[in-house]
């Protein structure tokens, strides 16, 4: 945690939603993609996107002035490291399409609720849950399909760290659109999952996980998480992002159900925004979960301390908390005793 001293630090914090609007607005436009592998000028960068040369010019100067491009001389801008690995459409590790999507069109603007929210008197006509949210077709599909791009690379992190040798069955709790359930059954064979999750995100889940052929290891139960019964008799269970999402008066019946629902020695994963005991960060983790606030009023902000006392309280063992996407994520395991 750092501890602000001067007026230039409080800006920062004050002026940083001009910073993510240029993002936002860069992506919109494809930016970063006219410019990938090289350099260009205003004038090609406008032709690529329908902009206007002197608009196109001044998004530029403010991308620079991020960081996120890097001036060439002669007029030509080229795409800073960062941007070029992970902003450019169909980069390995893109992830523009989550930011564009889910956190420019849709977070950011949830987020002019969040004063009523944090005083508990939401205007009716509000978003106050996912369930309400993704009962809307076109709302859940924006969401998912950018959740999608985003959950594969925190997917392919979890599959490198866990040995899931001998285990045969997954339970997705709140599993989005498969991304991953798809990654640990590709990773690992003899394993099938099930998804739990509303029924417009589970209509599109069906087709991503149809088109990673799957439909025969991978299938869907529809229907609101905290109210749907799951099946017994798995040897993992994962909730991922799926405790920030709910009311925190939920959180010990979830951890109850998962105990009740694994087989003996079965692993319990809980992956989401999770902040130090300290509370002291870190920033990422704490402001997603400020965010959650705004569409989940009674939602409550993890920390790690929280995180292992439950689990343990609950009758698991071996409870482990560690980082996961850094400065943002944690991962908690824990085992059902055998």
């Amino acid at each position: 945690m750092t501890v602000l001293t001067s007026a230039d630090e409080i800006s920062e914090i004050a002026f940083g939603f001009m910073g993510s609007k240029a993002l936002f607005a860069a992506l919109e436009h494809g930016v970063f993609t006219t410019l990938a592998g090289g350099s260009a000028d205003a004038g090609a960068v406008a032709k690529a996107s329908a902009l206007d040369t002197d608009r196109a010019e001044t998004l530029l100067t403010a991308l620079a002035g991020l960081g996120l491009v890097e001036p060439q001389g002669q007029g030509l801008y080229a795409n800073s490291p960062a941007a070029e690995a992970f902003l450019v459409k169909g980069a390995k590790y893109d992830f523009g399409d989550y930011l564009r999507l889910q956190v420019g069109r849709q977070m950011y603007g949830l987020l002019d609720q969040i004063d009523e929210a944090l005083t508990g008197k939401l205007p009716e006509e509000a978003t106050a849950s996912y369930a309400e949210w993704f009962a809307d077709a076109d709302e859940a599909r924006l969401y998912s399909e950018s959740q999608h791009a985003g959950s594969l690379g925190p997917a392919r992190q979890l599959v490198k760290r866990l040995d899931l040798s001998g285990a045969k069955h997954l339970l997705d709790v709140g599993g989005g659109t498969g991304a991953f359930a798809i990654t640990m059954c590709k990773a690992n064979p003899e394993l099938s999952a099930t998804i739990v999750d509303f029924p417009n995100v589970a209509a599109l889940g069906r087709s991503y996980v149809e088109k990673a052929g799957l439909s025969d290891r991978i299938t869907y139960i529809e229907g609101n998480a905290l109210e749907t019964d799951w099946p017994g008799g798995q040897d993992v269970i994962l909730m991922s992002y799926l405790f920030s999402g709910v009311p925190g008066v939920t959180h010990d019946g979830l951890i109850r159900a998962a105990m009740e629902r694994l087989n003996p020695g079965g692993l319990f994963l809980v992956h989401d925004f999770v902040v130090h005991s300290d509370r002291t960060g870190p920033k990422l983790a704490a402001l997603w979960q400020l965010q959650h606030t705004a569409f989940t009023p009674r939602a409550r902000s993890l920390d790690e301390g929280w995180l292992l006392s439950s689990l343990e309280r609950a009758g698991f063992e071996g409870v482990a908390v560690s980082e996961m996407i850094p400065e943002m994520t944690m991962l908690a395991e824990a085992r059902k005793p055998a």
